[in-house]
């Protein structure tokens, strides 16, 4: 059975809270940048000059990519490491650098991880070495997930816009010709299909934080906030978050959709033998499943996630990385330039997108036929890439993270999967998990508004 892809296994492993003392931040060696704008002559000049520099990343056969780097620039030799997927990459990433010895030149971040990252200064500012010029290559909420502000702190990677991927074949023999478009008429497909079929339409992950991010970023909501120094803003528990939770517990409560933790063995099984006629998931879940539930090939349809009002067109995120330089990297500029060659030159980044299946944040690969108009066998045929593509144009470009995510995420494991699990109030656990945020934030001395 396939693995989960590192997404969903970082946005669903209860990772330990990390101490984050605004007094006791860690500052890596030219922090702030390098004291103006690298020029081409000295951009050239570190290409061509012989160089090591270390890479860490859980992206499996990245050594194609950087092979290719390697090719064009000879003189750089980048050794790839994979020191491990969720706490433990973080973990050894975070002692290298309070050691002060053995952290990479470059290191995979998953976006909502960046802010911890910057609080302790440990990434390389990039705006200095040419990050700006990038910023019109991607769409624009995964830059903004990179660069907040005026700085820019990593190169997109891989991002994960949100869909419906749905059993068609079930859903049709529920009287259901066409995927639900507004979130009512997926409440009242949820009851026809239970009724006619005895399946769950689908299944919300009792733990699974980054899904219930995903919603809120749909729904519009601004959960977390932070100004880049020691203030917070903390609104989980807002009227509009409970609408969110109230439409979960109706269904969950109503025996309409299933409450099972995910990527689990029992799971798997569930997608491939029809108790989930569905499964709302980002653009890594196509791929995924169809390792998963091999057996259903041809059964699967994709569509964007159901409106909050009809007519509206917009989605969420879940998921996604980014390659940093790290502020100890004493090659910075051949450093940044790989960073940037991965993610930004159009051979690799195609290979990104059609070998290690990373959704990308490219928009020219997201408008290049080559990956575009690729046809799903496992989907009936249907352009999947393509419809991504559109639904990644349609994700709000404001949505920001904590500086402590990895409390988030095990205090939602806490709160509110308990909650969910016991099929309870999810209104309720949100108010549960809006005093743990704050109570955290309070003790580490940050700001919270």
């Amino acid at each position: 059975m396939r693995n989960a892809p590192r997404t969903a296994l970082a946005l669903g492993s209860g990772i330990a809270a990390v101490t984050l003392l605004l007094g006791g931040c860690t500052t890596g060696a030219d922090s702030g940048g390098s004291g103006g704008p690298v020029t081409q002559e000295q951009i050239d000049e570190a290409l061509k000059t012989p160089t090591e520099l270390t890479f860490w990343t859980w992206v499996p056969d990245i050594e194609n990519e950087v092979a290719l780097f390697e090719e064009k620039y000879p003189a750089i030799d980048v050794t790839v490491e994979n020191v491990g997927q969720g706490l433990p990459h973080y973990q050894k990433l975070r002692s290298a650098l309070e050691a002060g010895e053995g952290a990479p030149d470059v290191a995979q971040v998953e976006y909502q991880y960046i802010p911890s990252f910057v609080l302790t200064e440990s990434l390389l500012d990039l705006s200095d070495y040419g990050g700006d010029d990038l910023a019109g290559d991607y769409v624009d909420w995964a830059w903004n997930q990179v660069s907040p502000g005026e700085e820019v702190w990593a190169v997109p990677q891989d991002v994960g816009p949100m869909g419906n991927l749905y059993r068609e074949d079930i859903l049709t023999q529920a009287g259901i010709t066409e995927p639900p478009a507004t979130w009512e008429e997926y409440a009242t497909a949820a009851r026809a299909v239970k009724d006619s079929t005895g399946s769950y339409i689908s299944n919300l992950g009792a733990t699974q934080a980054g899904q219930m991010i995903g919603f809120f970023w749909q729904k519009g909501l601004k959960p977390f906030g932070y100004d880049g120094e020691e203030t917070v803003t903390i609104d989980v528990n807002s009227d509009e978050a409970k609408e969110v939770a109230d439409y979960w517990t109706q269904l969950i409560q109503d025996d309409l959709v299933s409450t099972d933790v995910d990527f689990n063995d029992q799971w798997y099984q569930g997608l491939a033998n029809g108790k989930y006629a569905g499964w709302l998931t980002a653009a890594w879940g196509p791929v995924f499943l169809q390792g998963t539930a091999e057996s259903t090939s041809g059964l699967w349809r994709a569509a964007p996630l159901p409106q909050w009002s009809e007519g509206e067109n917009v989605s969420g995120n879940w998921g996604g990385s980014a390659d940093a330089v790290l502020a100890t990297s004493e090659n910075p500029i051949a450093a940044y330039e790989l960073a940037k060659f991965i993610n930004n030159d159009e051979e690799s980044a195609m290979k990104l997108a059609t070998e290690q299946f990373l959704f990308p944040p490219q928009q020219s690969v997201l408008d290049d036929p080559e990956f575009t108009d690729l046809e799903s066998e496992f989907y009936g045929g249907q352009q999947v890439n393509q419809l991504f593509s559109e639904i990644s144009e349609t994700v709000d470009t404001e949505f920001q993270w904590l500086p402590f995510m990895d409390f988030a995420y095990s205090s939602y494991e806490e709160t509110l999967g308990t909650v969910i699990a016991a099929k309870g109030d999810i209104s309720a656990g949100l108010d549960e998990w809006q005093d743990a945020l704050v109570g955290y934030a309070e003790s580490q001395g940050f700001t919270v508004e």
